[in-house]
C-alpha cells in the first residue's frame, strides 16, 4: 500500500477549513501541517486537524513534513509562496485567483515545468458532482450542439457596503472581478477551450469610505469556437444565482453550481395538447429528484456533504486520486493561465476611470493622536472614528493591518498593526492617550477560544491602559448577554446578567464575562472604565441581513426571531457614537455601564415594511418559532457532540433563543440623565437615516 500525500495548508483564514475538510475525507491524503503567521490560528487548527503548526512558509519547507501544499493566503502572495514550495519541491495546489495576472501565472507554471511538480488552480467548482455530469452531457451530444452559454455569479458581496474595507477583493476596482471571475472563466474555459473577449463593462457603482468608488457588477461577453458566452457578475443585494445555463439544438441546462442542483429542459414528440403538460412534469420531476437527492445527501453525511463541500472533494479527488496519472486538465496550470489571460483581456477592455483608484489624500501633518479605537474599522468603529475627528480629535486606529477605511484623513488617523495578545505593544501603542475605545470582539467557537481570544484580550486591554496611563476605557459589551426572554421584564442598566451563563449562546457568554473582569480590575485597582451596551445598530454602512432581527436566507427571505410583533430595541449608529463620545467625556460615567437603546420605534415586521416603502423592496418575511429553533439546535447540538465527536460544542438554553427576540423592553432614561444623550425621536427621520439612506440594497 502506497503511503498517503501529505498536505500543508499556507493560510488558516476562513478557506483553509474548507480545504481541511475536504482533504481529510479525500483517501490516500493526510493533512499534515497549518502554517499561518498568527501561532494561535496555525495551533489551533493543526490541533483540530492532527498537524504540526508552523508560522513560516521556511519552517514548513524544513520540516520535510509535506508532499504539497494549498497556498489559501491573500492573492498577492500567491506568486511568491507558490515558486518558494514549488522551488522546494512540493506539489502546489493555489486558491483562486491563483495570481494577480495572467504574467504572474506563467512564471508558477514555469517553476512548476522546472521543478517537475504539480502547479494546480483551485477552481474548486470544477469539481462539482452535478457540473461532471453537465460536461459528460456536452461531450456525449446530449444537448446537441451548444451555441450558447449564459454565466452568472449573482451574489451579495457585503463587505462592498458595510466593510471591512481593509480585504484584499476591495483595494482595487479589478479585484472583485479577480476574485469571482475565474469561477466563471473557469467553466468556459473546461467546456469549449479558450474565449476571445469581445466586449466588457464595470457598473453599478458603490463608493467605500473616502469616496473611492467599487464596482458591483461585471458584463462580459465572449467567443468560445462557435459558442457565444455571456458572463454576469453581480454583487448588490440579489437574489442568489450562481449557474451555468447552456443552450443546445436539443436541449437547454441549467447548473445551479450553488445548490449542486442540474435541470435539463427538452422537447417531447407528444401531440400539441399533451406536449405542454408532460414538459413541465418532467421539469418537476426533474427538480423533486435533484431535491430528494441533495436533502438524502446531506442527512446521511450530517451536514458534511453541502455543495460547496462536495466542490472541494470533488477537486481533491481529483488531484489526488491517482498522482501518477497524468494531470487533471480542469485544474492544470495550463488551465489556469487560460483563464487568468481571459480575465486581463476583459479587463483591458473596461475603460481604465472605472477601475482607477481614487488618489490617497496628500499628509500634510503627522497625526498627534488622544484617542484610540480598537476595532476601528467595523462598522461601529468607523462611525465612533470619524465622529472622534469631527469633533477635533486625531485617531490611532489598532488594525490587523496598516490600511484602513480612512484615506481621505490621513492628517487625522493613522492606522497602527499590533496583536492583541502582546502586553507590551498595546501599552505602548496607547502612550499619549487619554481615551481608548475597545469595539474589539472574536467569534470563537468554543469556551476555551473566547477565554483566550476575548476575555484575555478584553483584560489585557485593560491592564495596557493601567500600564500606559490612559485616562479612560470605553469597552463595548452587548445587550446580548440580558436575559430578554420575558416581555414583563423591563430591562435598565441595574438588571443583572444571569448568575448561569453556561446555557447562553457563546457571544453572549464572553462579553458577559469580559464585562466581569474588567469591571474587577476597576473595583480592585481602580481602572476608569465605562462600559456601553449598544443595542440593534442600523445606519449607513450597516448591512441589510442584519442577524439581530432574525435568520436569513438570502437578501430576499427572513425569518424572524419570534413572531416580530414586539418593539425590538434599535438604535442609529450616529446615535451609537454620539453616546461612546459623551461617555469618555463625562466623570459621572466611571465606573458605569449604559444601555445605548433608540427611543421605541418598531417591530420586526415594521422595519421590513419600512424597507418596503422606502425601498419599494418587498422581503419575504416568517415568523421563527423559537421552541422549534431551540429543539432543532438540540438534535444538532448532539449529532455534532455523539456523532462527529466535536469538542467545546455550545447548547444555548431555550430562554437563550428566546431572547434573540428581544422579548424584553429596554429602559432608556440612564444615558440621557447621565450623559445627557438624546437619541432620534422622530419615525420619519430615524427610517430616512436607518434605510433610505443606508444603501441596504446597494443601488
Amino acid at each position: 500500500m502506497s503511503e498517503p500525500t501529505r498536505v500543508g495548508l499556507i493560510g488558516a483564514g476562513y478557506i483553509a477549513t474548507w480545504h481541511a475538510d475536504a482533504l481529510k475525507a479525500t483517501p490516500g491524503v493526510t493533512v499534515a501541517a497549518i502554517c499561518d503567521v498568527s501561532e494561535s490560528a496555525a495551533k489551533g487548527m493543526a490541533d483540530a486537524y492532527g498537524a504540526q503548526p508552523f508560522t513560516s512558509v521556511e519552517a514548513l519547507i524544513e520540516s520535510g513534513c509535506c508532499d504539497a501544499v494549498h497556498i489559501l493566503t491573500p492573492p498577492h502572495l500567491h506568486k511568491p509562496l507558490a515558486i518558494q514550495c514549488l522551488e522546494a519541491g512540493l506539489h502546489v495546489l493555489v486558491e483562486k485567483p491563483v495570481a494577480e495576472s495572467a504574467g504572474e501565472t506563467r512564471e508558477i507554471l514555469a517553476a512548476a515545468q522546472a521543478a517537475g511538480k504539480r502547479f494546480s488552480a483551485g477552481h474548486n467548482f470544477l469539481g462539482l458532482p452535478s457540473y461532471e455530469r453537465l460536461k459528460q452531457m456536452v461531450q456525449a451530444g446530449e444537448l446537441g450542439r451548444v451555441s450558447a452559454a449564459e454565466i452568472s455569479y449573482a451574489l451579495p458581496l457585503s463587505p462592498l457596503r458595510s466593510g471591512p474595507f481593509n480585504l484584499w477583493l476591495l483595494r482595487e476596482p479589478k479585484n472583485l472581478l479577480l476574485e469571482v471571475g475565474p469561477h466563471l472563466m473557469g467553466f468556459v474555459v473546461d467546456l469549449f477551450g479558450t474565449p476571445e473577449i469581445t466586449f466588457a463593462e464595470a457598473t453599478k457603482p458603490v463608493d467605500l469610505p473616502g469616496n473611492d468608488p467599487r464596482p458591483q457588477a461585471f458584463r462580459i461577453l465572449a467567443r468560445a469556437g462557435e459558442v457565444e458566452v455571456a458572463l454576469t457578475v453581480s454583487l448588490v443585494e440579489t437574489q442568489d444565482d450562481r449557474s451555468v445555463t447552456l443552450r443546445g439544438s436539443s436541449a437547454r441546462a441549467r447548473l445551479d453550481f450553488a445548490s449542486d442542483v442540474l435541470i435539463v429542459e427538452r422537447e417531447n414528440t407528444s401531440d400539441l395538447i399533451v406536449n405542454p403538460l408532460r414538459k413541465q412534469l418532467d421539469l418537476s420531476g426533474q427538480h423533486l429528484r435533484e431535491g430528494l437527492r441533495n436533502a438524502w445527501t446531506q442527512a446521511k453525511s450530517l451536514n458534511q456533504k453541502g455543495p460547496y463541500a462536495l466542490s472541494f472533494r470533488g477537486m481533491d479527488r481529483a488531484l489526488y486520486g491517482n498522482m501518477s496519472a497524468p494531470q487533471d486538465a480542469r485544474f492544470s496550470g495550463e488551465s489556469a493561465v487560460t483563464v487568468m489571460q481571459a480575465l486581463d483581456d476583459a479587463l483591458a477592455l473596461i475603460p481604465a476611470e472605472k477601475l482607477a483608484v481614487k488618489a490617497p489624500a496628500v499628509q500634510t501633518r503627522q497625526p498627534k493622536p488622544t484617542a484610540m479605537v480598537i476595532g476601528g474599522t467595523g462598522f461601529i468603529g468607523r462611525a465612533l472614528t470619524r465622529r472622534l475627528v469631527a469633533d477635533g480629535h486625531d485617531v490611532r486606529v489598532l488594525s490587523r493591518g496598516r490600511s484602513g477605511p480612512f484615506p481621505d484623513l490621513p492628517d487625522q488617523v493613522e492606522t497602527v498593526g499590533v496583536s492583541l495578545h502582546d502586553l507590551e505593544g498595546l501599552t505602548e501603542a496607547m502612550k499619549g492617550i487619554d481615551v481608548v475605545f475597545n469595539l474589539a470582539k472574536s467569534m470563537d467557537k468554543t469556551w476555551a477560544d473566547a477565554l483566550i481570544n476575548d476575555v484575555g484580550v478584553a483584560t489585557r486591554v485593560g491592564m495596557a491602559c493601567e500600564h500606559a496611563g490612559v485616562k479612560r476605557l470605553v469597552y463595548t459589551g452587548t445587550i446580548a448577554s440580558y436575559d430578554m426572554s420575558d416581555p414583563a421584564q423591563q430591562i435598565t442598566e441595574d438588571t443583572p446578567f444571569p448568575d448561569d451563563m453556561t446555557d447562553r449562546n457563546l457571544y453572549a457568554r464572553s462579553k458577559a464575562e469580559c464585562e466581569r473582569q474588567l469591571m474587577r480590575l476597576h473595583r480592585e485597582r481602580g481602572l476608569p472604565l465605562t462600559i456601553a451596551r449598544p443595542g440593534i445598530v442600523v445606519g449607513h454602512g450597516g448591512p441589510l441581513q442584519h442577524w439581530g432581527i432574525g435568520r436569513w436566507h438570502g437578501a430576499g427571505a427572513v425569518r424572524i426571531w419570534g413572531p416580530g410583533e414586539n418593539i425590538l430595541p434599535f438604535v442609529l449608529i450616529d446615535d451609537v457614537a454620539d453616546g461612546l463620545v459623551r461617555m469618555a467625556t463625562r466623570t459621572a460615567a466611571i465606573g458605569q455601564s449604559f444601555n445605548l437603546i433608540g427611543e421605541p420605534m418598531m417591530s420586526a415586521r415594521g422595519y421590513f415594511d419600512a424597507i418596503h416603502e422606502a425601498l419599494g423592496a418587498k422581503i419575504r418575511v416568517t415568523s421563527g418559532n423559537l421552541t422549534a429553533f431551540y429543539l432543532s439546535d438540540a438534535v444538532k447540538y448532539g449529532l455534532k457532540k455523539y456523532a462527529l465527536r466535536k469538542r467545546g460544542v455550545i447548547r444555548p438554553s431555550l430562554a437563550d433563543w428566546k431572547s434573540r427576540a428581544h422579548f424584553s423592553p429596554f429602559v432608556n432614561s440612564k444615558p440621557k440623565e447621565v450623559l445627557g444623550w438624546e437619541p432620534e425621536a422622530d419615525r420619519g427621520a430615524f427610517i430616512e437615516q436607518a434605510i433610505t439612506q443606508a444603501n441596504l440594497i446597494g443601488f
